[in-house]
């Protein structure tokens, strides 16, 4: 049966999760298990912070010393990734900035991303990833009815950020991940494994036979061989911080020029036209509720403000909404009637195809399966020797 509809007295989520529960106030266990889960960050003693900071930053320059780069910090011209390397700048660290294209950057994307590396002084790789195979892929995805098609874009970046930083000898990659402004957890479902290089490859034949000759893609085996055999560290840089995302874009904005966005993510018109219109038609997801469910819960907006948000479409406006519908058709060459019947089309799980997930998560549940004790002994190892 149908529950009837709730939405959290405190946050912004609602019935529409599957899995959430109300206590007798009317709150959910989404913010409340992110309130207890995130406290040690979040309430941090701000002279305990700076101490773990610093340590964090002499570590990065002593392992960089005589490199030519201390740190990779990934950049898609939203504000968390942005902040993140201007913070590393004004500590003095030496970062490589690295940007993923995949055919879908807004112009204003792009303009944000220069102004910045152009303001800071860094230098910026951008990897090009070829369309055809890249439009293929994505074809592959749609056809199959999973529900994380981004799960290609977020592979590939992750790919490409630990292949140099394995060829630069860096230790270190930086990124804007945070729990201040994205610490609710997606709720079951609403994503992938980003690792799952196997589902990857296992659409990609099983839909049009698509060869793979030049995408860059990472599994579970990868990650294993980058974090325990090489020492590379995927490190939420700004949890390091007392962030605050519209303190970040103000300064932004004032020093490099930056221009925001309507929504988190919609630096890409791909991911603003998924997240936008295809989650909310096809999936009836609407993932501005996390986003603006964690703003809320850590104090950054109140609650009204966020249920404002929430009112309208996930667009600025309908024009805006049918002109990248337009550009969507047109570039992955489809017809409107295609994406009508696509829309129509039940979701299909991921694991219904060829997955990592069963061997992912017996891998990184492992340490779970030994006695505190053991598992205490081998987190002093691992950090000791990175």
């Amino acid at each position: 049966m149908k529950k009837d509809y709730q939405i959290c007295t405190r946050c912004v989520m609602d019935s529409r999760v599957k899995d959430i529960k109300f206590d007798a106030n009317g709150i959910c266990n989404y913010c409340s298990d992110f309130l207890k889960h995130t406290s040690h960050i979040l309430d941090k003693d701000p002279i305990v912070q700076k101490r773990e900071l610093d340590i964090f930053v002499d570590k990065v320059k002593k392992n960089g010393k005589n490199k030519r780069y201390d740190c990779i910090v990934g950049v898609s011209g939203g504000v968390d990734s942005s902040w993140a390397l201007v913070l590393a700048k004004e500590l003095g660290l030496r970062p490589l900035a690295v940007h993923m294209d995949n055919g879908w950057n807004s112009e204003l994307a792009q303009n944000n991303i220069e102004n910045l590396v152009r303001g800071l002084g860094v230098d910026l790789y951008t990897h090009v990833i070829d369309w055809d195979e890249y439009r293929n892929l994505m074809q592959s995805f749609f056809d199959s009815d999973v529900i994380d098609i981004e799960l290609l874009y977020d592979n590939a970046m992750l790919a490409v950020i630990y292949q140099l930083a394995a060829k630069n000898k860096v230790k270190f990659i930086l990124t804007g991940i945070n729990k201040a402004t994205e610490g609710i957890p997606l709720p079951q479902g609403w994503a992938w494994n980003k690792f799952d290089k196997k589902n990857i490859y296992g659409l990609a034949k099983k839909f049009g036979n698509v060869k793979i000759k030049t995408f860059p893609s990472i599994g579970t085996w990868e990650r294993l061989w980058y974090y325990y055999i090489r020492l590379i560290q995927l490190t939420p840089f700004l949890d390091y911080f007392p962030y605050n995302k519209f303190h970040a874009l103000e300064v932004l904005q004032r020093d490099y020029a930056y221009k925001p966005y309507p929504y988190k993510h919609y630096e890409s018109i791909f991911t603003r036209f998924y997240q936008g219109y295809i989650l909310p038609k096809k999936f009836d997801i609407d993932k501005r509720m996390v986003h603006l469910a964690t703003l809320v819960a850590s104090k950054q907006m109140t609650r009204e403000e966020a249920l404002k948000d929430l009112a309208g479409i996930p667009y600025p406006s309908e024009k805006d909404l049918e002109d990248d519908k337009i550009y969507f058709l047109k570039k992955m060459m489809w017809t409107k009637e295609q994406l009508d019947e696509y829309l129509k089309r039940p979701e299909i799980p991921h694991d219904n195809y060829s997955s990592e997930k069963k061997f992912y998560d017996t891998v990184f549940n492992l340490p779970n399966l030994f006695p505190q004790s053991l598992r205490a002994k081998i987190t002093s190892f691992v950090k000791k020797n990175r």
